[in-house]
Formats: C-alpha cells, sequence, structure tokens
C-alpha cells in the first residue's frame, strides 16, 4: 500500500516503512564514519550494552553508536506495536527491524526485546538473554520515554507535563498552522508531580540495575548512563522547575544512590541538547524555542541531531578514564547549546517572533522535517508514491 503521513498537531499516526529503514541507514552511516575517525580512542570497555528504551530518538542513536562505532554487542528493549490490517506498525517497530538487519549484515550480535521494560517479566527475559548469549555487560543506557507506568507493587502512574506552584504563560507556536499564539501551562497537583517523578525519574532504572546486579550479569566497573535535559531560562518553568524537571532531579539523585549502593559501578547522568520527539512537541512554548534554537546553532554550524550526539557522549566523553561532569556530577552534552553566543541570539530572535515574521525569524522547515523524519517521512531518495509491504 501506499503510505502517507497522517497527523495533527504533534501527533502522527503513520509510519514508513522504507523511511524509517533509510533514517537509521543514515545514522548507521555516520556512526561508521566516526568509528574510523575515532578508532584510536575505542573504549574498551564498551563491548555489550543494554539499551532500555532503544527504539526512538536518543536510545535508538545509543544503539547504533555502540553498535557501528564501537562494534559491540547489543540488546535492545522496546515496546513497540506492529502492523495490523491496513494499520502501519509503530516508527520504533520499523526502527528495531532496520537495525537488527544493518546489524547482522555487519556480522554483530544484536536481540531485541519487545515488551514493557517497567515489568518485572521484561526484567527476567532480558537477564536470561544476557546470561546466554553474552554472560555479562559493560554499559547499561537508560533512555526509557513512556507517559506512564506500572510499578512492580501494580499500581499504575501518569505523568504530567506541568509547571510547579505558578502558571506559566509563554508565547508558543499552533502546530496546526504555524501561528504564534499565547498559551498557558497550569501548575500540577501534588498527585500529578508524584505520578511524573514515579513515570519519568529514577525508581525503574534503579529497579534494572538492581535486578541486573542480583543475577550476577553486570560486569565489574560497568558503566550507566540515563538521559537528562535542562534547557535554558526561557523554559525553566516547563523544565527544569516543573514537573518534568523534579523527575529529572530525581533521576540525578538515583545516579549518586547507585554509585553509593554498588562502588564497582559508574551511573552518570547525561544532559542532551533539545531536539524534536513527540512528547516536546506538545509541550508550550518548546517547538517555538526549538525552531529558533535550529536556526541559530546551524548557522554558527553546532546542530547536532540524536546520532551525533550520541557519537559525541561515547566517544568524546565516557572514553575518557575521568569522564568529565559538571559541578554536580552530569555529563553536559548540551554544552553547544547553552553556548552564551547562542543563546543570546536565540533570546534576540525570541523577543521579536510574531505570526507574520515567524517563517523568516525561525527554522520552521527544520522542525518539521525532523518531525516527520521521526517517522520515516521526508526522507531523501525516497519514493513515497510506490507500493510497501507494511
Amino acid at each position: 500500500m501506499v503510505v502517507e503521513p497522517k497527523s495533527k498537531g504533534f501527533i502522527c499516526t503513520t509510519a514508513h516503512p522504507t523511511g524509517c529503514y533509510r533514517n537509521v541507514e543514515e545514522q548507521v552511516r555516520y556512526a561508521k564514519k566516526a568509528g574510523e575517525k575515532y578508532k584510536c580512542n575505542r573504549h574498551k570497555g564498551i563491548q555489550k550494552v543494554l539499551v532500555i528504551g532503544a527504539s526512538t530518538g536518543y536510545g535508538l542513536a545509543s544503539r547504533i553508536a555502540a553498535a557501528f562505532t564501537c562494534k559491540a554487542a547489543t540488546i535492545g528493549v522496546m515496546f513497540e506495536r506492529p502492523a495490523a490490517g491496513k494499520r502501519t506498525a509503530t516508527a520504533g517497530y520499523y526502527n528495531t527491524l532496520a537495525f537488527d538487519k544493518l546489524a547482522e549484515e555487519e556480522g554483530l550480535y544484536t536481540k531485541s526485546i519487545n515488551g514493557d521494560a517497567f515489568s518485572v517479566e521484561i526484567k527476567e527475559e532480558v537477564i536470561n538473554a544476557i546470561k546466554k548469549d553474552l554472560g555479562k555487560v559493560d554499559m547499561v543506557i537508560y533512555s526509557l520515554a513512556s507517559p506512564r507506568r506500572t510499578a512492580p507493587d501494580g499500581v499504575s502512574y501518569t505523568s504530567a507535563l506541568k509547571t510547579v506552584d505558578e502558571p506559566f504563560t509563554t508565547k508558543s507556536l499552533n502546530l496546526n498552522n504555524n501561528e504564534v499564539v499565547t498559551a498557558t501551562l497550569e501548575p500540577a497537583t501534588e498527585e500529578e508531580i508524584e505520578g511524573t517523578i514515579k513515570v519519568m525519574g529514577g525508581e525503574d532504572w534503579e529497579l534494572w540495575i538492581d535486578a541486573l546486579k542480583e543475577a550476577d550479569v553486570l560486569e565489574e566497573n560497568a558503566l550507566t548512563v540515563a538521559y537528562s535535559y535542562i534547557g535554558p531560562k526561557l523554559t525553566y518553568p516547563i523544565y527544569y522547575s516543573g514537573t518534568i524537571g523534579q523527575a529529572k532531579k530525581h533521576v540525578l539523585h538515583t545516579a549518586n544512590k547507585i554509585n553509593e549502593k554498588y562502588p564497582d559501578i559508574k551511573a552518570y547522568v547525561s544532559v542532551n541538547k533539545a531536539v524534536v520527539t513527540q512528547s516536546s512537541s506538545a509541550i508550550p512554548a518548546v517547538p517555538l524555542y526549538l525552531s529558533v534554537m535550529y536556526k541559530v546553532m546551524k548557522e554558527q554550524k553546532l546542530h547536532e541531531g540524536c546520532i551525533e550526539q550520541m557519537v559525541r557522549l561515547f566517544e568524546e566523553k565516557l572514553v575518557n578514564e575521568k569522564v568529565p561532569v559538571d559541578e554536580e556530577g552530569r555529563i553536559r552534552l548540551d554544552d553547544w547549546e547553552m553556548k552564551p553566543e547562542v543563546q543570546n541570539e536565540i533570546m534576540k530572535i525570541w523577543d521579536k517572533i510574531t505570526t507574520e515574521n515567524v517563517e523568516e525569524l525561525c527554522d520552521i522547515e527544520g522542525y518539521w522535517d525532523d518531525f516527520f523524519q521521526m517517522f520515516g517521512f521526508r526522507i531523501p531518495g525516497v519514493d513515497y508514491g510506490a507500493d510497501v509491504e507494511i
């Protein structure tokens, strides 16, 4: 069948199998080229890698960087839906098929486990796969993104993208018509704050490390990394000081807790650059901020997507015997985004943006390219008029 993008606002309900394959293939090509460049720096301790949340965004890019830059064996965990009737599979499902095929062609070990990573059953399945095929792993990437979670005690929690204490009013982009509007984000209740921490905080990351350690499938001196975001002061009420920020502070607390509990493991939080994701597209101000940031960083030749960030994480940060961190112990991959010359230019533009000049002052096209490419659309060289097997 011919597959077309069906979207409304920040939701895309279709994915293109050929486009997803090409998108993964392009990231693999970048990672392999980087592997040649960095081969003298290849981290000997990154040979068997578990990626939890491995099918899209930073998780997928982490798995690609581990496999094709470091030549590591990888196990990926994801929760994706296959095709059914005329309904396409999710983009993450197609991405995973593409990764497995490309890794096998390269002679790399790959195993993908599709299921609820929050569950005890999937943890056990992963542990059994490690014991059977790899013995132990030397790195665990935690890149899980989900709106809800059922904890081991059976209680379900839902995350909320809200402020804490005070409402926040800001400029925003109406994704249906590219109109600049004013949006207000209401403060969360205590229950919503707790739910967001339960879903997006570090509790499940710690449960994974506990389970892996108890099963004796972690190498001595293993690394584990979870991902976070801080952002500029412009978005502090939403991110840094909002419900997401409370969850991310819990992730950092969890890293410190893991380091104290298991002295032979090194746990890090990597603060990454802002990129287009389906969840970030739903947050007021963020699509507009991303559109300005893309324009500024591209003009200053500092722009990076997920794969560029993850290659830099593996080969310029984790490769060091002493991993470079800030005063709170975080790896800063948002260092280019937060450069004063970048943020100052963003604020100059932000103050001037209106509906009339938004396409001139912002990289709207770049934003939408990244949005649709997440689902396999707008990929150069793909014939979107051709019939494909979904």
